[in-house]
């Protein structure tokens, strides 16, 4: 372990842990994050795991806390049981909701695939956009470059609509009373986290890294590893850091005790471990906080030569910089065409959705790999140590910190991560399901953050309602739109009686019904044309024939879905609402 100058390792932890304006670590504790000089705490205790936080909860808190942590799972089934019982007990009502969904679900589908176009013409503008240049532009002071000195290498429409964003963009800044920083006084920090994954995973990210466009002697690099971690992976780091420390800044190796007070088996507690130790480097560096953009990453990400520029291009011009996250676009293209048809369908299907929710900032929550100002982080006491859902919680746990004022500022730049790849093909579909599980088992941020948002006066009325309405909506379509497309749906026509056969809604629903899946089919249509047009350009064994077999991957949809994603959701949320909380998993990493 590497411990930071100034210091050693030990001491910096407990200087960090024992500093008077931080917050509590813990997401449930620091709900009530200080606002102000006062601090309010939903516990005293920290706790271990999430049954034994809410065991620490007293009265009418621990009350809220089940009663929120119920609520999802208690929708999703009463949905799905309550439309399958009126089928049997009143078909044609049945039939009547179901076709009602179908259109609600057939203009979502529109709605969702013209923003998604959007988004895919907006990452494409941005492609070949030189940030570097942007940023030196930024810097000098100097006024909106032209259209062919912006920094957009492409040509023609594309660069007319890449500079044209580029000055709306400029203009808000120049509006705010925040001036750019100086582009030599930003530093990046960047937490690899590492449970299990060995050197061959590791060492593409590193490479990505030292190859970046802005400085990489300005990014302090941190492998954070468990002290369980096998022997393998402690070596493997160490080699990593001793091969490319010189590259970076500093490349630091961290070692995270296990079984600290107040932790759970969780990457965020690993991620907070590492933060501190670089909070400690950066303090005897003399390196403000402000000026320093923080990035948790999985330990497969790899990125482009421009993503670290872009990164601080969007740093320098956000006036609440010190109060704002910024979310790439994550994409699985390490691995892609060792994946299963069914993983690689899944996960480009992850990448579109967070390319829709990239056209909504107002509604965008960090996820997976993303950054965020480290002086953020520090203010609202580190990413939680027992919470699975680190990505997603950080932010929440910020929002709440700053009563509202925080923002998720979207890139158009993309980073590639591995997709789940096992040596039989049942083992990747059992850890696709696990993943998938654990990524719905973001609902554990629910009853958090509506027990939050009661103890948020500066925070509107409308604006905490139509938060937790949008994020219970969007766990309760997840776990089911699967089953209401290919097996709800159905029923009323199975379970037809006379009366039911002898009506109008009979003949009808058939035909309603078609027009509506044809309609749907010019969405699915697009989708796979987008797909196709998101697939790397690596050289692979028989380009045109692996193109065509992904196209006729995506027609298996509805079942990919049902049993991938919407049974893993319903699994999260059955899972809660009983207590039956999950620890974390670490997806098995597989090349080759």
């Amino acid at each position: 372990m590497v411990p930071p100058l100034g210091g050693n390792t030990e001491t910096t932890i407990k200087q960090q842990e024992e500093a008077p304006n931080n917050p509590s670590i813990s997401l449930a504790n620091v709900i009530l994050s200080p606002i102000g000089k006062e601090v309010v705490t939903l516990n005293v205790e920290m706790a271990r795991t999430p049954e034994e936080r809410s065991q620490g909860l007293q009265g009418r808190e621990r009350w809220l806390e089940r009663v929120f942590e119920v609520l999802p799972g208690a929708t999703s089934w009463t949905l799905l049981i309550g439309l399958a019982t009126l089928a049997w007990w009143k078909p044609v009502l049945a039939a009547t909701l179901v076709i009602a969904f179908y259109l609600y679900w057939l203009l979502k589908l529109f709605y969702l695939t013209f923003f998604l176009v959007l988004a895919y013409l907006r990452l494409s503008i941005e492609r070949d956009t030189d940030w570097t240049k942007r940023i030196k532009a930024l810097d000098s002071g100097e006024a909106a470059p032209s259209a062919a000195q912006s920094g957009a290498s492409s040509t023609g429409l594309a660069r007319q609509l890449s500079h044209w964003l580029h000055e709306r963009e400029l203009d808000t800044t120049r509006r705010s009373a925040a001036a750019p920083p100086p582009v030599h006084e930003i530093y990046h920090l960047v937490i690899i986290p590492i449970a299990s994954e060995t050197r061959e995973i590791l060492e593409p990210g590193l490479e990505s890294l030292s190859r970046q466009t802005f400085p990489p002697r300005s990014l302090l690099v941190v492998l954070a590893v468990e002290a369980r971690a096998p022997e393998e992976v402690h070596a493997g780091a160490r080699d990593l850091q001793r091969r490319y420390q010189a590259r970076f800044l500093d490349c630091l190796v961290t070692q995270h005790p296990d079984g600290l007070p107040g932790e759970a088996r969780v990457k965020g507690a690993n991620a907070t471990y590492a933060a501190k130790v670089a909070a400690g480097y950066l303090t005897g560096k003399g390196i403000s906080f402000e000026r320093v953009i923080v990035s948790c990453f999985d330990a497969d990400t790899v990125v482009s030569p421009q993503y670290m520029a872009c990164l601080t291009y969007h740093f320098m011009l956000c006036p609440e910089r010190t109060q704002a996250s910024f979310q790439p676009i994550p994409v699985f293209h390490n691995n892609i065409w060792e994946a299963t048809g069914f993983a690689r369908v899944l996960d480009i299907g992850s990448s579109f959705f967070q390319l829709v929710e990239a056209t909504d900032p107002g509604h965008l929550v960090t996820f997976s790999s993303h950054s965020m100002s480290f002086q953020a982080l520090v203010d609202v006491g580190y990413w939680p140590v027992d919470i699975i859902s680190d990505d997603s919680a950080i932010y929440w746990k910020a929002l709440l910190h700053f009563e509202g004022r925080y923002r998720v500022v979207p890139l158009y730049i993309t980073l590639s991560m591995d997709m789940v790849h096992a040596d039989t093909w049942w083992k990747t579909a059992v850890n696709v399901y696990k993943q998938k599980r654990r990524w719905a088992w973001g609902v554990e941020n629910f009853p958090l953050v509506v027990r939050g948002f009661l103890h948020t006066p500066k925070m509107s009325g409308l604006e905490k309602l139509r938060r937790a309405f949008r994020l219970l909506e969007g766990h309760v379509e997840w776990a089911t739109c699967g089953f209401m497309l290919t097996v709800i749906g159905w029923l009323p026509a199975l379970f037809a009686g006379r009366e039911f056969s002898s009506s109008v809604m009979y003949y009808s629903a058939p035909r309603i019904t078609s027009m509506i899946f044809r309609l749907a089919s010019l969405a699915l249509v697009t989708t796979i044309v987008l797909s196709l047009l998101f697939l790397p350009k690596t050289a692979v064994k028989y380009p045109l024939l692996r193109r065509v077999g992904h196209a006729l991957e995506w027609l298996l949809i509805p079942v990919i879905a049902t049993l991938f994603s919407a049974l893993p959701a319903l699994d999260a949320q059955t899972r809660l609402m009983f207590g039956q909380y999950m620890e974390f998993w670490v997806t098995e990493k597989q090349r080759g």
